[in-house]
């Protein structure tokens, strides 16, 4: 025992370190926090205090402290939400999960932050952390603001060192902040995992806003979902006979939801804290048998084709990291149709799909997975190029043809999306545009000295010229949509449509302007982007024929 100058009861006797117990800072109990980093500056204090004219004080231990686990990082600071409880101290937490760093960067991987803040003061309690990197980085800061009193008003306003590959323009602890203060100004009203878990799911009504694929990927039992771009058209089956939690996939299309409802009277409802990223996790049996080792380095891989060996010689090493779906596909197939019968090619990628993807696309092409493994959340997958099992060999009949009918820019997207994917499984794609559909294809300018009849230039200038004049289906707000809507592909490292349109024809796609429709609206051969093809409805059959997909777009 000893007192705040670490002075035992033993006269001219100091002690530091391990061998004490320390004053907790929220408490002001006695307590054993043994840490390196409190007893070196307690050693200091010592013997300032020994030595020194002027006494100095200690004044506590918060337990910041870090660990790796494998590639993972785990870290602590300050009281967690157990302590809080069983001290009775009045709290409230937070989950989030952000990026390490500015998603649009290659390498970031997500993080998860918990804050524990007091409802009485709004001064910071303390924080988790888990994550592959920036992990240290937000603790400390955390740390910091612990240790300086500061509240979840000032975690908003702490001014981090911004560049993509370090950090987000809101950092972390910045928004781990603007969550804190959401629901301390009564903005929203928080729900926890175990708290969710414990009720009676009769008793309340589970909404889910995410999209509808991410609800077939799997969701909380009796969750109705609607997603957030429909809730307000769809306000009317939101039940308000029970109380009501939101959820999506990390928090943040929740607490919109919340505010919509909010402005529609509704007010008996919470978020669900970490969404159902962290309801998901926290929830899922833990049983060794279920477990799966995410690094399958040491092991053949299952990939319903050949058995195959580990310790593949690498001819090719390719970076696919940065790149979205069907970018890293598109990559692989690029660098694959290079190499000869069993070359090995090693990719790496940092979008989580292509951990499914590449033993898809390997089993479609005939080649061979050698080696599949994630680490700090960048997929690996080495690959041989040769013939696979014969069951597995692409055969005739696996063409892809699809009608463009729509001008639309997000539909547009999605043709070329698929038709790239599936120019990278190896499979012959036509395209045939047709009325609207051809507007995609035109020239950014006109063409002069074309003869046109007045209703024929009527059609030119109504409609858009070229595929970045074309706007959304649904929000367009005046143009202002698509271009909110290439923005965001350029921040997430989606190709443009335009590179889209040149990849697909660079790797083999006809693509073609049905005859008919352009004689109908004026468009003329001339005034189309070079390399289509122009053809009637038997052109189109004719692929058909051939295919096992046939889309209308």
């Amino acid at each position: 025992m000893v007192d705040k100058y670490l002075k035992t009861s033993a006269p001219d006797v100091f002690a530091a370190g391990d061998a004490i117990e320390v004053v907790n800072p929220f408490t002001k109990k006695q307590t054993a926090v043994p840490l390196a980093g409190p007893a070196n500056k307690q050693g200091r204090i010592a013997a300032d205090n020994i030595f020194g004219a002027k006494l100095r004080t200690y004044d506590g231990t918060m337990g910041t402290a870090i660990a790796k686990v494998f590639d993972l990082t785990v870290a602590v600071t300050g009281a967690t939400e157990k302590f809080c409880r069983a001290e009775k101290i009045a709290h409230e937490t937070i989950i989030i999960h952000p990026n390490d760093h500015a998603g649009y960067y290659p390498g970031a991987t997500m993080m998860d932050l918990k804050l524990v803040f007091s409802t009485e003061t709004r001064k910071v309690l303390g924080a988790q952390a888990t994550g592959y990197g920036g992990v240290d980085k937000r603790i400390d800061v955390i740390a910091t603001a612990i240790k300086a009193g500061m509240t979840i008003d000032d975690l908003t306003e702490i001014e981090h060192a911004y560049a993509p590959p370090y950090s987000a323009a809101k950092d972390p602890v910045n928004m781990i902040g603007f969550a804190a203060q959401n629901i301390l100004d009564g903005l929203v009203k928080s729900i926890t995992w175990d708290a969710l878990r414990s009720l009676d799911k009769s008793g309340i009504y589970l909404l889910d806003v995410r999209t509808p694929a991410e609800f077939e990927g799997g969701t909380i039992e009796g969750a109705l979902n609607i997603p957030l771009d429909d809730l307000r058209s769809r306000i009317d089956e939101v039940h308000r006979d029970k109380p009501i939690v939101i959820f999506c996939r990390v928090g943040l299309r929740g607490y919109i939801a919340a505010r919509i409802l909010a402005d529609h009277g509704i007010t008996d409802m919470s978020n669900l804290s970490g969404g159902f990223e962290t309801y998901k996790v926290a929830t899922a049996r833990q049983d060794s048998d279920e477990t799966q080792s995410e690094n399958r380095h040491d092991e053949g891989i299952d990939t319903g084709m050949t058995t195959v060996s580990n310790s593949p010689k690498i001819l090719v090493e390719v970076d696919a990291c940065g790149l979205q779906c069907p970018g890293p596909i598109i990559k692989l197939k690029a660098e694959m149709d290079k190499l000869s019968k069993g070359d090995v090619l090693s990719i790496c990628a940092n979008d989580p799909g292509f951990f499914g993807d590449a033993p898809a696309w390997a089993k479609a092409t005939g080649n061979i997975i050698r080696d599949l493994s994630i680490s700090k959340g960048i997929v690996k997958a080495v690959i041989e190029k040769g013939a696979a099992a014969p069951g597995h060999v692409a055969t005739a009949g696996n063409d892809k043809t699809i009608i463009v009918f729509s001008g639309d820019l997000d539909k547009a997207i999605a043709s070329f999306i698929i038709a790239n994917g599936a120019l990278a499984m190896g499979r012959k794609v036509t395209m045939f545009f047709t009325f609207w559909g051809l507007n995609v294809l035109r020239r950014d300018k006109s063409v002069k000295g074309l003869a046109k009849n007045l209703v024929e230039i009527m059609f030119s200038m109504m409609m858009p010229r070229g595929s970045r004049k074309l706007s959304l289906s649904k929000m367009s707000m005046g143009g202002m949509g698509g271009m909110m809507i290439r923005m965001l592909m350029q921040h997430h490292n989606v190709p443009s449509l335009e590179e889209m349109i040149e990849t697909a024809m660079k790797n083999g796609a006809n693509i073609v302007g049905c005859q008919m429709s352009m004689g109908l609206m004026g468009i003329r051969k001339e005034e189309l982007i070079d390399g289509i093809q122009i053809g009637g409805v038997a052109s189109y059959l004719e692929a058909s024929e051939h295919a096992d997909n046939n889309l209308f777009i």
